[in-house]
């Protein structure tokens, strides 16, 4: 994907998320069915997601380079990503650390809501510092997939919404 189907991309799939989450009544934003999730935790572990990788957008490129290093190897496909991500979900991987939500409460859905709203404007918006080869150069350490360039990792921003959209169908 180029630099603005990027952008379209995330702002398109965040924002079907939140659309749906937002046609949810109270019960079933806190609902869980076998210990899995509630909609709220979704949206809390998305927004811990995101933030990390908005942060990086932000920092000066000589210090993403100093901190994490660059690529020996070009970008993965989206779909070869996407697979790797399954094949690690398959293999038992599992959201862990920082990235675990608490326990959600609806009354948390607001503020959750309009958090992730804000994290993905100003990392749609950050894309463009970079130039497509430079998506490719810098890299970022993703918990379970690995070291990742940019664009692996805003594939992933992308894909894993969408992911955690039907985790959320499913449980309910």
């Amino acid at each position: 994907m180029t630099k603005p189907e990027l952008t379209t991309t995330l702002l398109t799939n965040h924002h079907e998320f939140q659309k749906y989450l937002a046609g949810l009544s109270a019960e079933e934003l806190v609902s869980s069915k076998n210990n899995k999730w509630t909609a709220v935790q979704h949206l809390e572990h998305i927004c811990l997601s995101v933030q990390p990788v908005r942060l990086a957008f932000i920092l000066p490129k000589f210090l993403l380079r100093l901190v994490f290093g660059k690529a020996n190897r070009p970008s993965k496909t989206y779909y070869q990503l996407i697979e790797k991500y399954k094949s690690k979900l398959q293999a038992g991987g599992r959201a862990s650390g920082r990235f675990v939500p608490a326990t959600g409460k609806a009354k948390k859905y607001q503020h959750l809501n309009t958090w992730l709203t804000t994290e993905v404007k100003i990392l749609s918006s950050k894309i463009n510092r970079f130039s497509e080869a430079e998506l490719d150069a810098y890299i970022l350490p993703h918990p379970l997939l690995g070291k990742l360039t940019l664009r692996e990792m805003l594939y992933f921003t992308c894909y894993h919404v969408t992911h955690h959209l039907e985790l959320t169908r499913q449980n309910l």
